[in-house]
């Protein structure tokens, strides 16, 4: 069974920054992507940012320019480098890795972004 666990949420100010992890339990290399989601109470799970095995990435319009998508495959990690956040990237946000036929998630982390 994979584990995930996210850390590093919290309360930033608009314009500040966060940076999240998610460790996995095991190699990252054996799934097909590893990503980001965001839910906001009364809205549907959206996707953040993900990487492909080959590096690729994708990243939702409204944080390109200021996410940032990596992983530490010697630790087993994945992280998202979020800059210039905005009150409206308030959300849980979830750690998720693909195996085409499993999918996994973690148990999510609360980014509250307030002045």
């Amino acid at each position: 069974q994979v584990q995930l666990v996210e850390s590093g949420g919290g309360l930033v100010l608009p314009g500040g920054s966060l940076r999240l992890s998610c460790a996995a339990s095991g190699s990252i290399t054996r799934f097909y992507t590893m990503g980001w989601y965001r839910r906001v109470p009364g809205k549907q799970r959206e996707l953040v940012a993900r990487m492909f095995s080959s590096g690729t990435t994708n990243y939702a319009e409204s944080v390109k320019g200021r996410f940032t998508i990596s992983r530490d495959n010697a630790k087993n990690t994945v992280y998202l480098q979020m800059n210039s956040l905005k009150p409206e990237d308030t959300a849980v946000y979830y750690c998720n890795a693909d195996q085409i036929l499993a999918n996994y998630w973690g148990q999510g982390t609360q980014v509250t972004v307030s002045s």
